[in-house]
């Protein structure tokens, strides 16, 4: 066997030697080039590519120490965004996962001498939370997305909204009382002199009506309350009755509330739906043959837009566009998870199917909607749950 068979030990050992890291040391950041040992390094800093990319840097050096300065920063904040989110880690062990990609930009290369330095100016810039421990620095990244901010914003709006039943009842109750009350004069009580015309008689009280004064003001409302709510049930029971047509009841400030959030719900879009778990058809005719009208699952949504979707007959695995894909509707009875619109992202099982207006009914069977009946959801809006 040849001593530069492609199969020979040493041959072998050079490959595996390419592939991993070498020594900081033996690396040419303006070149991009990594020399294995002391030997290759000393020739590349001696050959004719080398000294003409000296040459360049010399002309602007401040040039290319923000541009390797800036890629820095961007990939290692796009590594801790993209893989610890906004949890508090220690700097460490983001840069040692940085690090581990072989074509990074070294840290020598740019504006900061030391990961110290690099998390201090991540706190003064405000894009990181940091703070110093025994055991070294901890940063936590600061997500400012428009879509993470607008969620966060809903979600606090809901929690306003999501008012305990008793709140939303005495609400409503002290808003008819006040209703009621608006334009009334209430009655004050009649005071008289206690008088004994007859000294070996028995005392008598006679009290007018509503003069007693041991009725406090919490209890005339809640009397004035009941009083107002049995009569609106004895004028609609009456109604009923004789047939008369109900009249129109003014909206209540709860649910004018209500209503617009319904109607918030119905149209708060986004022009992107994949979401993981969920069945799709392949629909592209670029794969007309193999896959074209095949069934697949998601298991990764790309950027929001795209999908690694596997395909159910043959588990081969493809990455698609959206437009390459449709929703698929299963029969009643099966879940299904709702992909667009206000009620996004809920669980829910599949009620009835109208083709005529190519829409679906639909009962929310987890979260804080639970219980609640969606109609007039359409095909594009809802997929099978794997």
């Amino acid at each position: 066997m040849g001593k530069s068979d492609f199969l020979s030990p040493k041959a072998i050992s050079t490959r595996i030697k390419s592939k991993g890291l070498q020594k900081l040391r033996w690396y040419c950041q303006m070149c991009q080039k990594q020399c294995r040992d002391e030997n290759g390094f000393k020739c590349h800093c001696m050959s004719q590519s080398h000294q003409r990319q000296l040459l360049l840097a010399a002309e602007n050096p401040q040039q290319f120490m923000d541009y390797f300065s800036e890629e820095f920063r961007r990939n290692f904040l796009e590594l801790l965004r993209r893989r610890f989110g906004t949890r508090r880690v220690h700097n460490n062990a983001v840069y040692n996962e940085y690090i581990s990609h072989r074509e990074h930009i070294h840290m020598n290369a740019t504006q900061w001498e030391t990961l110290t330095d690099f998390t201090k100016w991540l706190g003064r810039e405000g894009l990181c939370r940091v703070d110093e421990t025994p055991k070294g620095w901890y940063i936590q990244y600061i997500d400012r997305d428009p879509e993470t901010i607008r969620r966060q914003q809903e979600q606090k709006r809901k929690k306003k909204q999501d008012l305990d039943d008793e709140e939303k009842t005495a609400q409503l109750v002290e808003q008819q009382v006040r209703r009621g009350l608006e334009g009334k004069e209430l009655e004050m009580p009649v005071y008289t002199e206690l008088s004994r015309e007859n000294k070996d008689g028995k005392v008598t009280f006679k009290l007018q009506k509503g003069a007693s004064t041991s009725v406090s003001a919490s209890s005339q409302t809640s009397v004035l309350a009941l009083k107002m709510v049995e009569g609106a049930v004895k004028r609609t029971g009456a109604a009923q009755c004789s047939g008369q047509p109900k009249k129109k009841m003014k909206k209540s400030a709860l649910d004018e509330i209500m209503e617009l959030e319904e109607e918030k719900k119905r149209t708060s879009r986004t022009d992107y739906w994949l979401q993981r778990d969920i069945i799709v058809k392949i629909v592209t005719k670029k794969l007309e043959g193999k896959y074209h009208k095949k069934k697949a699952v998601v298991k990764e949504v790309i950027d929001k837009y795209a999908a690694i979707v596997k395909v159910i007959d043959s588990g081969d695995k493809l990455k698609l566009d959206q437009t390459h894909l449709e929703t698929v509707i299963p029969a009643p009875g099966k879940k299904v998870l709702v992909l667009n619109g206000g009620y996004r992202g809920n669980e829910g099982i599949l009620e009835s199917i109208n083709e005529k207006r190519s829409s679906v009914t639909i009962t929310i069977n987890s979260g804080p909607l639970k219980g609640r009946r969606v109609e007039d959801i359409q095909y594009e809006d809802v997929s099978k749950l794997a």
